[in-house]
């Protein structure tokens, strides 16, 4: 079983249609376009993460379900946080996730001529000027966002004046930070972005690209809307942060002679509890060594998910779940892992592995002998098929499945005890092996050779399966147990410091697993199930004569029991208007009792819908705070 990701084509009907697509689909029949071109647009000072998987999925999921075409634009305006290695590792991330971009990928780079030459036709058109302020000054003349800007002393220079500095500007004859170049719109306008923002700076810096062929660069705003219209982009799609920075988007593909008028439109990003998806923010967590690099299987990096095992069809379904919305939220993290865990039960291949490994010794099997028994490779594929497994006098079980003095709904192995091993045998345990301060070290056991196959044929019934791996063919390995890197739902939420919420247990090395065979043969990088433990990715770290694995996911999907047992935020609606409406209705706000909104909580609560119950009660607190200024309960 590979992991690898096929290129993504949808038909257009088959997916829901979202305001963004609503719009695309206005477009085409009312003709404004004939082809839709997006684009995906990654500055490459850093590794993409999955919120720019949203982003990716929607660009190219578009362009592929409206037969159009989607551009990977690289925004290279900025050299001294840019490099090839980034560029490299983008292209790798978007094959990856399943979309080719084919011939049509570009850089802001290969624009910066034609960027210089309209920035020059801006300030012909006494639209731009070039501004010696200091970066302190020109904070002070900005203003703020209740206070209305000031003219730069440089605003009146003439047109000839701006052109000539503009020229020596490229010419390298001023310092960096000495100047830069405004665009002339408003500096009293109630939107700070359009408050002559600048245009270009001087920065001599080395860029991956270009070399040293230019001491000036483009600003992002500057050259993103532009690249758009060089490249015939249609809808420019981006995040609710640039929506205060459309009619800048605008104002410059207005007074410029671009080839094309692109349009911009704004969606939500993506928020995942548990989860910090800022760049700076991964830096720190890089820089001060919290992980081990981009890549680390706890880091939410496209590199860092792949490592851990997360196949890139959970990725691209969980993008399509969470939708296209102008509402900021939060997604929960137990939606991705379903999403994994959908996707991976019907793929990873089945196989055994002990975490935990405690020594059975089986005294009623001929010393000497093995035999071969018949596994099943994926009971959710046929085609998958079955494989040979090793069985013997001695085994590996975990130490988790026997308890000596077993509680009353432990059905694992224990003293005088039958179980049953997969795809094996009956086993009971007969004896307990110890050390000299009491840990348990071994188990002598005996195994009934008429249930092979794992069946009776008395019909007496045993309570519990346990895995376990045939000692001398055994498979030593390393095995990674990941968990969430932070231990609040919202990192630093409380404190206002994500570190204070780093969990110290997001990481647990085992150094003693004993795998099947099999496992050694697992490609790095492909995804199987541990059986009773979880699905695990061989890691690069692996080599010939011992594996290692990451864990991926756990099997127990919480989101799925959250979804069978919520009901959704319009069956609460209905809830409170049913149910709490009238019993506001029916008394004075004031006479309302602690007690009636408590008993109606319970009752909700009883239905198994304790998520309802919050909302619940958020709602009344705030109906009653309003009412008589203070919380029923």
């Amino acid at each position: 079983m590979t992991n690898s990701s096929d290129t993504l084509a949808v038909a257009i009907d088959d997916k829901p249609r979202d305001f963004i697509r609503e719009i695309i689909a206005v477009d085409i029949d009312s003709g404004r376009y004939n082809e839709i071109v997006t684009r995906f647009p990654p500055e490459p000072n850093g590794y993409l993460h999955i919120g720019h998987c949203k982003s990716m999925c929607l660009n190219f999921g578009v362009a592929s379900e409206f037969h159009g075409r989607c551009h990977l634009r690289f925004d290279d305006t900025n050299p001294t946080k840019e490099e090839q290695e980034f560029m490299t590792a983008i292209e790798a991330d978007v094959r990856w996730l399943g979309f080719d971009w084919g011939e049509h990928q570009y850089f802001a780079s290969d624009n910066f001529e034609q960027l210089y030459d309209w920035a020059e036709y801006l300030i012909t058109k006494d639209k731009a000027y070039v501004d010696d302020l200091t970066i302190e000054e020109m904070r002070e003349y900005r203003g703020t966002l209740t206070e209305p800007g000031r003219d730069s002393p440089s605003r009146n220079r003439s047109v000839d004046e701006n052109m000539g500095l503009f020229r020596a500007m490229r010419a390298g004859e001023f310092e960096d930070g000495a100047c830069v170049l405004r665009a002339k719109i408003d500096m009293t306008s109630g939107n700070i972005n359009l408050r002559d923002p600048v245009l270009y700076r001087i920065m001599r810096a080395h860029h991956p690209r270009t070399g040293d062929a230019w001491c000036i660069y483009p600003t992002y705003d500057y050259a993103h809307g532009q690249s758009d219209a060089i490249e015939g982009v249609t809808h420019s799609l981006c995040t609710l942060e640039f929506e205060d920075h459309r009619p800048l988007y605008d104002w410059l593909i207005e007074n410029l002679p671009t080839p094309s008028r692109p349009r911009q439109y704004e969606f939500s990003r993506l928020n995942l509890s548990y989860t910090v998806l800022s760049k700076r923010r991964l830096t720190q967590l890089v820089l001060d060594g919290h992980v081990t690099g981009w890549d680390d299987p706890r880091m939410p990096t496209l590199a860092g998910l792949r490592r851990r095992g997360l196949p890139a069809a959970a990725l691209r379904d969980f993008a399509s779940r969470i939708g296209v919305t102008k509402s900021d939220s939060v997604v929960e993290m137990a939606l991705l892992e379903h999403c994994v865990r959908d996707n991976l039960n019907k793929l990873a291949l089945r196989r055994m592995a002990v975490l935990d490994p405690l020594k059975v010794v089986i005294e009623n099997y001929p010393e000497g002998k093995s035999e071969e028994l018949e596994a099943l490779n994926n009971p959710e594929n046929d085609a998958d098929g079955t494989r040979m497994v090793s069985f013997g006098r001695e085994l590996w079980i975990e130490r988790a499945d026997f308890m000596e003095d077993p509680p009353k709904k432990f059905f694992r192995l224990a003293p005088g005890r039958e179980v049953r091993l997969r795809y094996a045998y009956y086993l009971t345990c007969t004896k307990v092996i110890k050390d000299s301060l009491g840990n348990v070290t071994e188990l002598r056991c005996n195994y009934d050779p008429a249930t092979k196959g794992g069946d009776s044929p008395d019909g007496r019934k045993v309570k519990a399966t346990l895995h376990w791996v045939y000692a001398e063919h055994a498979v030593a390995a390393e095995v990674r147990l990941y968990d969430n890197l932070f231990t609040a739902e919202t990192p630093g939420a409380a404190s206002g410091n994500m570190l204070d919420d780093i969990n110290p247990d997001s990481l647990a090395i085992l150094n003693n697993c004993q795998l099947e065979p099999a496992l050694s043969e697992t490609a790095i990088g492909d995804t199987v199930q541990f059986e009773r433990q979880g699905y695990f990715a061989a890691d690069p770290d692996s080599t010939p004569k011992r594996p290692v694995f990451n864990r991926t996911i756990g099997l127990r999907d919480t989101w799925a029991k959250v979804q069978k047992k919520e009901k959704s935020w319009k069956e609460d609606q209905r809830l409170l208007r049913k149910d709490i409406i009238p019993a506001i209705g029916r008394k004075k706000a004031k006479d309302i009792r602690r007690r009636d909104i408590v008993l109606l909580l319970d009752e909700i609560v009883d239905r198994g819908a304790e998520i309802t119950a919050n909302r619940v009660l958020a709602v009344t607190r705030k109906m009653f705070n309003f009412a008589v200024g203070r919380d029923i309960i």
